[in-house]
């Protein structure tokens, strides 16, 4: 009877504490100190280039990267023509309009020495 009494207590107590424990972060989130906001470019509806990749030979893939979607030179990107692609920007036509996207800078320099540090 005292092993029963014993084991009940111990579920409640571990339930209680369960109960009262923190929700786990998510450990490759980037630090909130880093003003790092997913979210903060979808606020005016403008397209947003994300990445540039020009390879390095004579007429070799240009490929681009606006608003999460993979778009080529002479593609359609949301009823635009890519017509122009260069390591910073990407020029878009619609009709007689032309938009010309820009790499944005990251919002901050890395951090000098911060990589993986040897275990003591």
């Amino acid at each position: 009877m005292k092993l029963l009494n014993a084991t009940i207590l111990a579920a409640l107590v571990l339930t209680a504490h369960t109960a009262s424990a923190q929700a786990l972060l998510d450990p490759t989130r980037p630090p909130a100190s880093l003003g790092v906001r997913p979210d903060a470019a979808a606020g005016d509806g403008m397209p947003r280039l994300q990445s540039v990749l020009i390879a390095p030979r004579q007429g070799g893939r240009h490929i681009a990267v606006i608003d999460g979607e993979t778009v080529r030179l002479g593609d359609n990107y949301k009823g635009a023509r890519v017509a122009r692609m260069t390591q910073t920007e990407v020029e878009l036509v619609r009709g007689r309009e032309r938009q010309v996207l820009r790499l944005e800078p990251s919002p901050l320099p890395p951090v000098a020495g911060a990589g993986i540090q040897a275990a003591n």
